[in-house]
């Protein structure tokens, strides 16, 4: 069993595509004549859009509708990405390979639908540094319940005690709380002193220090 593991957020962990997703409901809301809260983007992140939808948003309560307006949603978001690209954000290539020398396994978990992720995760040329990727559609119950990191972990085969959990989003924080996990919070999203909840605060990946986390274990 490997001593420790790491699991990693997607979309303002991995990837840079805040305004990807953000596009995707303007334009949605724009076909339907719906209304977008103010603030409500931010307030989203980490969440399942089953749960942004009628809670957030308020746009609907009936399953069927909130079913649409998610894939749909999500097929605005994929083609603003590919027609806009999408990039790493700073450090994760040279992180996650850091990882794979020191031999610690690491998994994707996310509220993220899988074909947004394998869309792009072999474009990015990164699908080699991850033995899991745990999606949207794996897990009964989203952020901040902790099912997506618990899943992730036992994926790995080591301990919910023994992971590092990277999250950009207050809910991802809250979620690896509740499942036991470090959590170093990365500040791409959201004010670095809003993220104070987390073991370690950084900018980016670029600013994580692998002997700092080997240390706490």
């Amino acid at each position: 069993m490997a001593h420790w593991a790491a699991i990693f957020d997607w979309d303002g962990v991995i990837i840079d595509s805040s305004r990807h997703h953000e596009r995707g409901w303007e334009l949605l809301a724009a076909e339907e004549g719906l209304p977008l809260p103010k603030d409500f983007f931010r307030k989203s992140f980490g969440m399942k859009n089953e749960k942004v939808i009628p809670e957030l948003l308020q746009w609907t309560t009936d399953p069927g509708k909130i079913r649409d307006y998610s894939q749909r949603k999500e097929a605005h978001y994929r083609q603003v990405a590919m027609a806009e690209g999408v990039e790493l954000l700073p450090g994760v290539a040279a992180f996650l390979a850091q990882l794979e020398a020191a031999g610690a396994p690491c998994a994707v978990g996310s509220s993220t639908i899988r074909v947004n992720i394998e869309s792009l995760i072999r474009q990015l040329g990164i699908e080699r540094f991850f033995r899991a990727v745990i999606c949207g559609e794996d897990v009964d119950r989203g952020k901040p319940d902790p099912e997506v990191f618990l899943l992730a972990a036992r994926r790995l085969g080591v301990p919910p005690n023994r992971c590092v959990v990277f999250e950009d989003a207050h809910v991802g924080i809250e979620a690896a709380r509740a499942g036991g996990m470090r959590v170093v919070a990365l500040a791409t999203t959201h004010p670095r002193e809003t993220l104070l909840d987390a073991d370690l605060v950084v900018a980016n990946l670029a600013g994580v220090r692998l002997a700092e986390l080997q240390s706490w274990f």
